[in-house]
């Protein structure tokens, strides 16, 4: 009986080409988003994977809170919560600290390789699968100066030859090599090249207080493992009651900042709840927010939808020629489950068909996905796998079955003696057709894709090209990777293409961040204040404008010798220091503390036009600039003027190479870091813009598909109406104007859907955005008008032009 069913759909299928082709092309464009879609989740999901006790694994999450200022999730925690968790929380089996701040530069027999990795306790090796090809892994990162390496680090750096118990020297510090693991797998979210005993950085820092604070939830990862053969609902519910006692205990000690302890699973960590992360945060590993796979899968369903509405569309307009077939199978004793099988393997025949074809432009728009932003790259590869496979002809399949449903069931219903007669069609609402209906819809979501794309890409040139309060413009910001800057300073002085060189600690308006608390005279109201450490040049390059007061009148050496600072308006409105004359505000003290900062008085000496420290996605904050020191890290922002400015960057480079033979040059003009800063903005656009196209391609061959059938179904009547005189014009519009109209309600549902998501939804996120415009919204309705108007005014006058006595002949 199958065999016979997929004969008879192939026969079918044969002898409507236009329509098999249509419908195939259709499913296989749109399919090529969900293997995509799917292989992209499937990769994500087998992050950690490769752990034996996987499900047994949590990070532990810090929730702070800052008086008066917006506290959030971090994926961090103090070394003095892991501490206590080991101390005082019953029911775990293990707790790792892992300190994620070492990054150095390792030397043996005069060969230098820079080296990325953690700081770490023995317990991590036991909680994780990594498995040790040299060493002990219980005792390898028990004493102070141990380092463990990966197999791949230890050849960089030993070739061949065994490194168990070899020195290599980190930073001018001799280390011994107690462990060689195996390279960490891709799909890990801890990766490193080696792990450094967290004892040495202990004794390292062992005069820093806020090495062991409860709130310095900024610079370490702590994980914890539970017990086998335990019930993990109620064991992670006794233990999360003993986490909120300790933080209940703990925050006693400091009133401006509350932390709360939450646990992670180690596979929701990867695809999981969104944390904060930057340069404070301490956040380990890749992230992929659920929400965004949400509305990844959204967009991917809605465009599959489309080519099954395509299908569904078809099906039920080729319905006449189809009745006699179905009403002649009833008449010989076809029972509707027969009826509605044949029809089914029709749809997945085609959808299977489909998936070969959509196989190999996933193969096409693999690299392009991966290339559309640089965490991407580094996060999946999208390479096939047997499981994947079988998901992918699972997904076929599926997508074949809600294809041809409504057309089984359509078919499947029809009496043999409404076959047999004079059906026409099959009534949806009112004077809609279920056909109008799908039509409608599928024009709906496509102008709703279109118009987004196209207000998007508008919304994110604004935001490029918003004023920051200060300049960017051919400024190249020069990483030092922990090398002394004045000897490049030199150089670049000396470049006729170099106009100003400064100094920094980071770079501001691309997502960094730096701050502590102040305090204004004696009152106990503090605030957190977002900081720069920048040198005498720093404003005067980049263009700030002063209110009040003037540049930094010393030039401290150290930074416990730093004593003056430069504020924004915002400062002096959230202490309310002489708000309405900032030039009163110029001697005025602050007290000022950080984690790396011990509380001291500051005076303020200049007062600055309020600027976006932050994205455009955040408010302007009170900001403070303070002098650079050499015991901060140095970013060098060289203002340049040339006519080649690539050019002149590779002669920036080639200086660069003559400091240091180690790292590479890492630098960027301060325009492309901006815009790479809203990469994953960009790439939202470039992926709806994709799928938009797809939209409107598959809308467009549906569209083509019912064009065709029309115009070869009225044939009769349009030879009858030429000879009575219509023009070509008339019968343009007579065929046409039924197909407008359904554009056009779907325009009028569209628009202002599409005007809602971003007003109330999407740019509420942009405090800082501009208003969309009409003529945003209309670019895509003309351009989706205009060519539903060339295919059917084409397909219209091809048929308006044939001879009337050629179609009227046999009658």
């Amino acid at each position: 009986m199958i065999g016979s069913y997929i004969k008879t759909s192939a026969r079918s299928l044969m002898r409507n080409k236009l329509f098999s082709c249509i419908n195939i092309a259709g499913l296989a464009i749109s399919m090529s988003t969900g293997l995509l879609l799917i292989a992209f989740l499937l990769e994500l999901r087998s992050y950690d994977r490769f752990n034996k006790n996987g499900e047994r694994i949590y990070r532990i999450t810090s929730v702070a809170a800052f008086k008066g200022e917006q506290g959030g999730k971090y994926a961090s925690a103090s070394v003095k919560t892991g501490r206590l968790i080991r101390q005082k929380v019953s029911g775990i089996k293990q707790v790792a600290i892992l300190g994620n701040d070492f990054s150095k530069d390792a030397s043996v027999d005069g060969k230098t390789l820079p080296v990325k990795g953690y700081w770490a306790e023995p317990s991590l090796l036991s909680i994780f699968t990594f498995p040790m090809l040299e060493g002990n892994p219980e005792t390898a990162l028990r004493d102070p100066y141990s380092v463990v390496l990966t197999q791949t680090a230890s050849k960089k750096l030993f070739g061949e030859v065994s490194a168990l118990g070899k020195a290599v020297k980190l930073d001018s510090l001799d280390y011994q090599v107690t462990g060689v693991i195996k390279d960490i797998p891709f799909f890990s979210h801890i990766n490193f090249e080696a792990l450094v005993s967290l004892s040495t950085a202990e004794q390292i820092g062992k005069n820093d207080k806020s090495f062991q604070a409860w709130t310095n939830i900024f610079s370490s990862s702590v994980y914890v493992l539970l017990p086998e053969n335990t019930e993990i609902a109620s064991s992670r519910a006794s233990i999360q009651s003993q986490l909120d006692a300790i933080a209940k205990q703990e925050n006693l000690v400091d009133q401006n900042t509350k932390i709360q302890l939450e646990l992670l699973p180690l596979y929701d960590i990867v695809v999981g709840p969104e944390l904060r992360s930057g340069s404070m945060s301490g956040a380990v590993g890749p992230h992929v927010p659920t929400a965004l796979l949400w509305v990844l899968g959204g967009l991917a369903l809605v465009v599959i939808l489309s080519a099954c509405f395509n299908y569904t569309n078809l099906s039920l307009a080729r319905a006449m020629r189809r009745f006699k077939e179905v009403g002649l199978r009833k008449a010989i004793g076809a029972q509707k489950s027969q009826i509605w099988q044949q029809f089914l393997i029709e749809a997945l025949m085609i959808s299977l068909t489909a998936l070969v074809v959509s196989y190999f432009i996933f193969l096409l728009l693999r690299p392009e996905l991966i290339k559309m932003a640089p965490q991407l790259q580094r996060t999946v590869k999208l390479d096939l796998t047997p499981s994947m496979a079988i998901v992918f002809v699972v997904f076929s399949i599926c997508v074949g079955v809600i294809a041809g449903l409504m057309p089984a069931v359509f078919f499947s219903r029809i009496s043999a003696i409404h076959a047999l007669g004079n059906v026409s069609m099959l009534k949806g609402f009112k004077h809609l057709t279920i056909r109008q209906i799908l039509i409608v819809i599928q024009y709906t979501v496509t102008l709703i894709f279109i118009t987004t794309t196209a207000v998007g890409y508008v919304q994110y040139k604004n935001i490029l090209a918003l004023d920051l309060g200060f300049n960017t413009e051919n400024i190249l910001n020069i990483n030092m990777q922990g090398n002394k800057p004045g000897a490049l300073m030199k150089e670049l002085g000396e470049m006729p293409e170099v106009t100003a060189v400064s100094r920094s600690l980071i770079v501001t308006s691309v997502g960094n961040a730096w701050g502590g608390h102040m305090k204004y005279k004696d009152s106990q109201d503090s605030a957190l204040v977002l900081t720069n450490h920048v040198d005498e040049n720093y404003l005067p390059l980049h263009g700030y404008k002063l209110i009040a007061g003037g540049n930094f009148l010393t030039r401290p050496a150290s930074a416990e010798a730093s004593s003056e600072v430069i504020v924004n308006q915002k400062v002096l409105k959230r202490f309310g220091i002489h708000v309405n004359e900032p030039e009163k505000a110029i001697g005025e003290q602050i007290t000022f503390s950080s984690f790396r900062m011990k509380e001291r008085k500051m005076t303020i000496v200049g007062v600055m036009k309020d600027f976006h420290y932050g994205k455009a996605d955040n408010l302007i904050e009170p900001v403070a600039f303070m002098f650079w020191t050499p015991q901060d890290g140095a970013v060098l922002n060289a203002k340049i003027k040339s006519t080649d400015m690539l050019a002149t960057r590779n002669k920036i480079e080639s200086l660069w190479k003559k400091i240091d033979r180690v790292h590479p040059f890492k630098a960027e003009f301060y325009d492309e870091a901006i815009e790479n800063a809203y990469s994953e903005f960009s790439m939202m656009i470039k992926i709806i813009g994709f799928l938009s196209f797809l939209a409107i391609s598959i809308a467009s061959m549906g569209l083509f598909g019912m064009v065709v059938f029309t115009t070869e179904t009225r044939l009769k009547e349009i030879g009858i109406r030429k000879v009575m005189g219509a023009s070509s014009g008339s019968l343009i519009y007579l065929l046409s104007r039924g197909f407008l109209l359904l554009l056009s309600i779907s325009a009028i549902i569209a628009l202002p859907a599409t005007y809602l998501l971003f007003e109330k939804l999407v740019l509420k996120n942009f405090p800082y955005h501009t208003p969309v415009q009409i003529a945003e919204l209309s670019a895509g309705l003309l351009a989706v008008l205009l060519l539903a108007f060339c295919m059917i005014g084409s397909q219209t006058l091809k048929a308006a032009r044939r001879n009337p006595v050629e179609v009227l002949k046999s009658d």
